[in-house]
């Protein structure tokens, strides 16, 4: 199975960042963490990007606060998939990093997701994995129902209640 790397911009956003790791290893996937600034350790930054396909991780997770530099950075380095995980830092709480997150130019792809969306991202990239590995689209798959089961518990616990 491919791995998932998920890099931070700065030690700051390990609190949020670390909700991805539970998801990773809940579904049992392979993953590493580092710290490399897209504008303090740039070519740190672009080689890890670069030599990751060759180092078997199939996705990139960028999370970044304020300017939020670090995914386009990384897409320019390789042609994994990247998401963005926009950090909630600064005077803007976080909408500069999610607008200099999802502005990307032309053929520089980056998925983003919600500002401090931890799980989403870890989700997504589970789910990229998942189109070439079965066992995670049936966890997946599992997952989902059992969401879906919890809120139909809540919507029969609520009818029960207005009908008492």
């Amino acid at each position: 199975m491919k791995k998932i790397a998920v890099i931070m911009g700065s030690d700051s956003d390990l609190p949020v960042v670390e909700a991805a790791f539970a998801v990773f290893k809940e579904y049992d996937v392979p993953f590493c963490a580092h710290i490399f600034s897209a504008h303090r350790t740039p070519d740190a930054a672009a080689r890890f990007a670069a030599e990751a396909k060759e180092q078997d991780y199939g996705v990139l997770i960028a999370a970044a606060g304020m300017a939020a530099h670090l995914a386009g950075a990384l897409a320019a380095r390789t042609t994994l998939p990247v998401i963005g995980l926009p950090i909630k830092a600064g005077a803007l709480g976080g909408m500069d990093a999610l607008l200099a997150t999802v502005q990307m130019p032309p053929g520089m792809p980056v998925a983003t997701v919600g500002v401090d969306a931890a799980v989403n991202a870890a989700l997504l990239a589970v789910e990229i994995l998942a189109v070439s590995e079965p066992e995670l689209a049936e966890k997946l798959t599992a997952a989902r129902r059992q969401m879906a089961e919890k809120v139909l518990n809540k919507d029969a616990a609520l009818q029960e209640k207005l009908r008492g």
